[in-house]
């Protein structure tokens, strides 16, 4: 589906951003190991969230939507065949993370997904598992991925480039293995694992940038989840740079190892508020007010890009609106995610007539308030989600309608995303 996206003069409203899909999977996993029935509220309908719904089906879970996003999952019945043959669809987390789940597990199984993933690298999670007693078949560090699963041995395994997606593997590979496995981070990432599995009570330890897990049971517990912070970013960055916008985002994540958005907009002089924040299920949430703000330029870099790395490309889109020189470096992470993210977003970007130059692990944009993007031409999102809804946003401050090709890969991620920009544009 192409989609042509026109000038805003404006978007006004409140809006309940849906559910994060971080936690989602997680919360599906999890409940998976349990053993037991857990009730999930709020999971999300995207396409990667449903492939996880799949699996754990196909592993041998009952799951049943109770209402539209309210699901029960019961996992009395799980792991009970010796090999299994499971589809990831589009999503890294899915075959990173159940890698770590299945390699600690005697059965054989097959993890494939689509011709995206399949190109995606893999032995950043191979490497380590492999230490703790793996056994793998793969192409060249790509899936398909065959994994023996067999019972594993502890590491002390210190990540090169900090990763919630290979601490999170090499932590659930953990959960199943005798002993106390640790995981150093140069920097933290994302911890939904980790906050998750202290939920459900396993015997984990987070002290810094380190974390140790030992062989545990879950205890069920129902499961509460939260706003997409990732997704609430493409209406942040719209509300900032679009004249006469007035926006609240109701229900959005606060977890501060996500927030690194909220931190970096702040810095730039945006004009956000945090409203009636609270915590559930070991996550914080609140409602974000925003409005049209006049930028300045920033540098990001260091411990702050795994707290902002899934939104760099919408903050780019920003930071041609902000006065001056805004440099992003130490994100060459960017180039492993459904595309090489720098390549794509600054080809796709100069296209609009923003002053754009990729280095080899990020990007340096010349910005402006008030720069007039030129527009009136197709753009590609290269089967990227997050780029799509990128260019959509950079669509709303340009001279003349752009056209976004296959602005359907949107739904890996947000189905509703074009509803509730349409609902703050009328």
């Amino acid at each position: 589906m192409n989609l042509t996206v026109h000038k805003s003069t404006g978007l006004n409203g409140d809006i309940t951003i849906p559910s994060d899909k971080s936690i989602s999977h997680r919360a599906a996993m999890l409940s998976a190991l349990t053993g037991s029935v857990v009730e999930i509220q709020n999971f999300s309908l995207g396409a990667d969230c449903l492939s996880t719904l799949n699996i754990i089906k196909n592993l041998g879970c009952e799951v049943d939507f109770l209402s539209e996003n309210f699901i029960s999952v019961n996992a009395k019945n799980v792991f009970k065949k010796d090999r299994y043959n499971l589809d990831c669809g589009n999503s890294g987390t899915l075959m990173r993370l159940f890698s770590g789940i299945l390699a600690s597990r005697e059965l054989e199984v097959v993890l494939s997904g689509d011709e995206s993933l399949c190109r995606r690298p893999m032995k950043r999670i191979i490497v380590p598992l492999e230490l703790m007693g793996a056994k793998f078949k793969h192409n060249n560090y790509t899936a398909p991925l065959v994994i023996k699963g067999r019972e594993l041995f502890p590491i002390d395994y210190k990540l090169p480039i900090a990763s919630a997606q290979v601490k999170s593997c090499i932590l659930l590979a953990g959960l199943n293995t005798y002993g106390t496995t640790k995981v150093t981070e140069p920097y933290i990432s994302r911890n939904h694992t980790e906050r998750m599995l202290e939920y459900l009570e396993a015997d984990i330890v987070s002290d810094g940038n380190v974390v140790k897990i030992k062989k545990s049971k879950l205890v069920p517990k129902n499961i509460n989840i939260c706003g997409d912070i990732s997704s609430a970013a493409f209406f942040m960055a719209a509300a900032t740079i679009v004249p006469n916008s007035d926006v609240v985002l109701k229900n959005v994540g606060l977890n501060p190892t996500r927030t690194g958005i909220l931190d970096v907009m702040q810095q730039m002089g945006a004009d956000i508020q945090i409203l009636d924040k609270k915590t559930d299920c070991n996550e914080e949430s609140g409602d974000i007010r925003i409005r049209t703000s006049e930028l300045k330029a920033v540098t990001i870099d260091g411990a702050m890009i795994p707290r902002l790395i899934d939104e760099l490309p919408v903050i780019a889109v920003m930071a041609s609106q902000a006065n001056g020189t805004t440099i992003v470096k130490d994100a060459s992470d960017l180039r492993n995610k459904e595309s090489d993210r720098i390549k794509c977003l600054v080809s796709e970007l100069k296209k609009l007539g923003i002053s754009i130059e990729e280095t080899d692990d990020g990007f340096v944009i010349e910005g402006e308030t008030g720069h007039n993007m030129k527009g009136g031409c197709e753009v590609e999102c290269y089967k990227d989600h997050r780029l799509a809804m990128s260019l959509y946003v950079a669509g709303l401050i340009c001279e003349k309608p752009i056209v976004v090709k296959d602005f359907q890969w949107v739904d890996i991620s947000f189905p509703e995303f074009l509803k509730l920009m349409q609902d703050l544009k009328d």
